[in-house]
């Protein structure tokens, strides 16, 4: 699942990535990026994409079924953040992965305004206030952190994270 893929930028490399016989559930509630992503996966014959126009909050397309709920740099984009994670938890399969790759909360010359941004801090509060467990923390380059999160609770209970590495 690519929530907020907007016109597939990580969507079609998942697709790649998966293959003929994995599939790649694209969701954005923009109307022409999803045309775009069809279009794209269309050009580069990935019919293994399916790209679904919905806002995060209100579109569940499965219980159960996905390995990854993918989150990419679009945490700060959602109107009600924890029916959003909600949902994308209830999409993941028992031992799936919620991965989310975002903004440091710092100045730089591109991407969201800073007030906007979550820190590692914040993205890591939310996911476990959602119930998830974070799995691992680390830098994503300069600009970006990732967080690999999971709903199976850990052997003792605690969801802490895990210091950035």
């Amino acid at each position: 699942m690519d929530i907020g893929c907007g016109d597939g930028f990580f969507a079609i490399p998942a697709a790649r990535i998966v293959g003929a016989q994995g599939k790649v559930y694209g969701i954005d509630q923009d109307e022409i990026k999803i045309a775009r992503l069809k279009e794209k996966a269309r050009i580069e014959g990935r019919g293994n994409i399916h790209a679904i126009v919905g806002k995060a909050e209100d579109t569940l397309v499965c219980e159960g079924c996905a390995d990854i709920a993918f989150f990419g740099i679009v945490l700060h984009d959602f109107g009600d953040l924890p029916k959003v994670l909600t949902n994308a938890k209830r999409m993941l399969k028992a031992k799936g992965q919620l991965i989310d790759l975002d903004w440091k909360k710092e100045p730089m010359p591109f991407g969201p305004q800073v007030h906007i941004r979550f820190s590692l801090e914040e993205a890591t509060n939310r996911l476990e206030e959602a119930g998830l467990t974070i799995l691992s923390v680390k830098e994503a380059g300069p600009y970006s952190y990732l967080v690999v999160s999971t709903p199976q609770k850990r052997i003792d209970g605690h969801t802490s994270a895990l210091a950035v590495k």
